[in-house]
């Protein structure tokens, strides 16, 4: 099932839903680490799950001679395959995020042949971070420099048309394309005007819904939803929250992720006398977010939870 109208089911029903989003595992683990991590949730019926996808990294090897010899490497291979194994396992909709960093379209087309192979109707479409020590984002020379060039890529598969264009009668996919959005912009973007013209031509190119950047301010988020309705992004806007859980995400979610920490929640974690007091704080936090913006309308509410499911579990019981 689509992510689209699993969205607007859960609209029409006026039952909230939520979402939630795993890692795949590092290279030579199993899969029971992720699996673990959803049968904690599973109890409580989440819409889909999301897998996320990570670019290479470069290695320096210092060879006999004394010379230093670049490798590619890639800790978390297998977004698409976990995606598969997720859905086949537990009969709920996998989500594997397809970004546009060291890949080129070839790449990408065999990527969604792939998923349409194996029955993933749903992708959502980044652009994907810079590789580690780059200063800024490169684009494969025959890859895409930015989202909407990707999502345009999805759209033009689901009529038919590839990258060297030799199909001319053929299946076609049909993928549901998810994008994000950023409440407090993105980190490259001038300010939050064009960084809203950027979103709406990922919409304008094929996109079908928009989830955001975790945001820890349902104020921010509702602003950021009238301030795309009145730019005409009429697409569904899924809210992305997370429960903090240590000290040290006071400093590593706004270096890492570009967001703001209310003075409230600041507050709250400082005065913790470890991290099991902040984990309680961040689980009452989102608690708060989540009721919130159910109660706002929103039918569906997704979760940052970088691999760890016990609080999120806590938080959808009280809520959804």
């Amino acid at each position: 099932m689509k992510v689209i109208e699993l969205i607007n089911e859960a609209k029409r029903s006026g039952r909230a839903r939520f979402t939630f989003e795993l890692l795949p595992p590092l290279k030579g683990d199993g899969t029971q680490g992720v699996f673990s991590a959803i049968d904690t949730l599973v109890e409580y019926d989440p819409a889909y799950i999301n897998v996320t996808c990570h670019r290479e990294d470069v290695k320096l090897v210092e060879r006999e001679n004394g010379l230093l010899e670049r490798h590619i490497v890639r800790r978390r291979p297998g977004t698409v395959g976990i995606s598969a194994a997720i859905m086949r396992r537990y009969g709920i909709e996998a989500v594997p995020h397809l970004i546009c960093g060291g890949v080129s379209r070839y790449d990408i087309e065999d990527s969604l042949i792939d998923m349409d192979f194996l029955g993933i109707e749903n992708v959502l479409a980044l652009r994907g971070d810079s590789r580690q020590g780059e200063k800024r984002f490169t684009p494969h020379p025959e890859g895409h420099a930015h989202a909407d060039g990707l999502v345009a890529q999805i759209a033009a598969m689901n009529r038919g048309e590839f990258v060297d264009g030799e199909v001319e009668e053929c299946h076609h996919s049909q993928f549901c394309i998810g994008v994000a959005g950023y409440p407090e912009k993105h980190a490259e973007a001038a300010n939050p005007e064009v960084d809203l013209q950027n979103l709406k031509r990922k919409v304008e190119a094929g996109a079908d819904y928009i989830v955001t950047q975790m945001c820890f301010d349902n104020e921010r988020i509702l602003s950021f939803i009238e301030r795309c309705r009145a730019a005409g992004i009429s697409v569904p806007i899924v809210p992305g929250i997370k429960p903090i859980s240590t000290v040290a995400h006071l400093t590593l979610l706004p270096q890492t992720f570009h967001v703001d920490l209310p003075q409230a929640l600041v507050d709250e974690v400082s005065r913790c006398r470890d991290n099991r007091a902040v984990r309680e704080v961040g689980i009452e936090w989102a608690t708060m977010q989540a009721a919130g913006l159910k109660a706002a309308g929103l039918p569906v509410v997704h979760f940052y939870s970088m691999g760890k499911t016990d609080n999120v579990a806590r938080i959808v019981k009280a809520v959804f």
